[in-house]
């Protein structure tokens, strides 16, 4: 290469993801040792030949198509965009490598491996950002930009703040000695336990209050005198969830409960320290807002929080998970304003949610997905008080700016509010015959989480469904037929999938094209392991434990997950900036280079996932 085109190549890179990360003195380096390559038309480079020198290769013009060894195709790449990165291991297994072929001409500058190696050795933060596989590319993308202390408390792991030093007695010690116990633990609380099973907790006030207060023999057992089946948290809940458990019930001792095994204790006092609790704070007055128009007040501070979370590039499970407990919130804060308002059920029933506010995976789009279940006792008339409390409630989340479903499911909709053994007959008919309706009705109603009432009804429901699951294997088939009739965007570029017409017009809908097909596959593999749990990443985490879904795989389809998430979560902060309404759809024209490198991992990502479905349940 002459030096007059140094310049040229210095300034293309500097513009292009990663190369605009890495110090300026290394990016003159490996521009000096750019080689460029020309590949006509229908010529190809092989990356699956082991003697040929490793290199990572950036589009100047033109556009490639990577096919793998089997001639799938992997993706389509233009100007910008860069190939190469599996091939800078240390090793090449030609049955995973792919050709490139150039689909029109095209002008590529070649950095050979030895380049790159050299520049890890002086700036080993540089590696992720080039590292062969997608899941450290993508996690590279998303680097927390608050500290701890600047997030705020509220967002951090349960087991970060809480205080390890917690009695553990039995039901049969005196309540001299589980004192003494406490006091050589430094501890607010005792947990008791009885036959290896946690079956009551007391507190420092308890002592004061039930024992000294009331002259009670220090020699009496610890259980006359304990506060039954206490409520716990685990290490990983978020402080927030903990933090609305203690209001909710109003108690100041939160023990930590890992494998039945107490590893901890939270505390109101671990919580005083902080000033920036203010998902907190708007739970607390949503709990005691008196109506309908003072919880509506409120929308403007929850998007605030959204904004804030956003803006601090919080991971977005957790956005999710503060969403959803705000959500959760305003949901059963509404439906005490209707028992208020009706007077008490008439009989026993449970309020459930479905969809993302199921998934803990609210966010400012998200609308009302709910449903009834009610006791088999239920007469016509009680279903006519329960019609009226969800007339209350779904309108009331309507005008708290959480949409009504336009698919209409929703515990108002007399369908959705049936008795528990309606609700199995449901789940048997569709999961015999998952026609396209009945698919549509359990894909719904596959993610299930008890807000208010009886939880043993969502726990018999989600038992009911694996056992017709297991007795009808065809069903996961046809879920992933159903899932993989809508690919990811492998060409993101030229012929990137786009609304044909309407005011979404050339624009991509990443929910459609990523968001919805990631969450299909963890609905799949989640069924196929029979997880309890709605979570998307939880589900995933069950398949991968249970050998279902190999590590690898794991990783990557989190990652990219978390990176499409952030990456819509940016584009609706951008917009309630701008005072509009947010939405999924993203203009291309918006993406730089570090959006079109990283979606394009994501998207490939996704594709070998709906393969590997569609290999390991069968699709039709």
């Amino acid at each position: 290469m002459t030096d007059s085109l140094l310049p040229n190549i210095l300034q293309f890179l500097g513009s292009v993801d990663p190369f605009d990360k890495i110090p300026k003195v290394a990016l003159r380096e490996i521009a000096a040792h750019v080689q460029i390559s020309y590949l006509g038309k229908g010529q190809s480079i092989d990356l699956c030949n082991p003697s040929k020198e490793k290199s990572l290769y950036v589009i100047r013009t033109g556009s490639i198509e990577q096919r793998k060894s089997d001639g799938v195709l992997r993706a389509k790449l233009g100007p910008e965009d860069l190939f190469g990165f599996t091939m800078l291991g240390a090793t090449v297994d030609s049955n995973q490598g792919y050709h490139a072929i150039a689909i029109e001409n095209s002008l590529l500058y070649v950095i050979p491996q030895r380049v790159l190696t050299s520049l890890f050795t002086t700036y080993p933060e540089c590696a992720e950002h080039f590292a062969s596989q997608a899941q450290l590319r993508l996690k590279s993308g998303l680097d927390v930009v608050w500290s701890n202390k600047e997030k705020g408390l509220f967002i951090r792991r349960v087991d970060e703040v809480a205080s390890g030093h917690v009695a553990v007695v039995t039901t049969e010690q005196s309540i001299q000695v589980v004192a003494n116990e406490m006091l050589s633990k430094c501890s607010p609380c005792a947990v008791i336990y009885q036959q290896n099973q946690i079956v009551g907790l007391i507190t420092d006030r308890d002592m004061t209050k039930r024992v000294i207060a009331q002259g009670i023999s220090t020699e009496r057992p610890i259980s006359d005198v304990m506060t039954p089946n206490p409520i716990t948290v685990k290490p990983d809940d978020l402080v927030l969830h903990a933090a609305s458990l203690m209001m909710q019930h109003n108690i100041r001792n939160l023990p930590l409960v890992k494998d039945n095994k107490v590893v901890g204790v939270l505390t109101t006092s671990h919580l005083v320290q902080n000033h920036r609790m203010q998902a907190i704070f708007l739970i607390e007055k949503i709990k005691y807002a008196g109506s309908v128009k003072s919880l509506s007040s409120f929308t403007p501070e929850r998007q605030a929080i959204f904004e804030a979370l956003v803006e601090g590039r919080v991971s977005p499970e957790i956005i999710g998970k503060v969403m959803t407990m705000i959500m959760d919130s305003y949901t059963r804060r509404l439906i005490q304003i209707a028992v208020d308002k009706l007077g008490p059920p008439p009989c026993d029933f449970s309020w459930i949610v479905a969809g993302s506010h199921a998934r803990s995976e609210v966010h400012m789009l998200s609308d009302q997905d709910s449903a009834i279940v009610l006791s088999d006792q239920a007469t016509e008339n009680d279903r006519i008080y329960f019609k009226h409390l969800a007339m209350i409630v779904t309108n009331g989340l309507a005008s708290c700016d959480y949409p009504l479903c336009s698919g209409k499911y929703m515990a108002a909709t007399p369908k959705w509010c049936q008795p528990l053994k309606v609700w199995k007959q449901y789940y048997k008919k569709w999961v015999a015959n998952p026609e396209y309706e009945r698919l549509l009705n359990i894909s719904v109603f596959l993610e299930i989480r008890t807000i208010y009432g009886n939880r043993a009804f969502e726990n018999e429901l989600r038992d009911e469904l694996h056992s017709n699951i297991r007795s009808n294997r065809e069903f996961l088939a046809s879920l992933v037929n159903d899932a993989v009739n809508t690919n990811p965007p492998l060409g993101i570029f030229n012929s990137l999938v786009l609304e044909k017409s309407g005011e979404n017009k050339k624009t991509l809908d990443v929910k459609k094209y990523a968001i919805n097909l990631i969450i299909d596959l963890a609905r799949i593999y989640g069924l196929a392991v029979e997880c309890d749990l709605s979570a998307t990443d939880e589900r995933f985490k069950a398949a991968n434990e249970q050998g279902v879904l190999s590590e690898d795989a794991y990783k990557n389809i989190l990652n990219a997950y978390q990176f499409i998430l952030s990456f819509r979560f940016a584009h609706q902060l951008e917009a309630l900036k701008q005072g509009e309404e947010p939405n999924n759809h993203i203009d291309p024209n918006t993406f730089g280079s570090f959006e079109r490198q990283h979606l394009k991992d994501a998207f490939r990502i996704i594709a070998d996932l709906q393969e590997a479905a569609k290999v390991r349940f069968g699709s039709r």
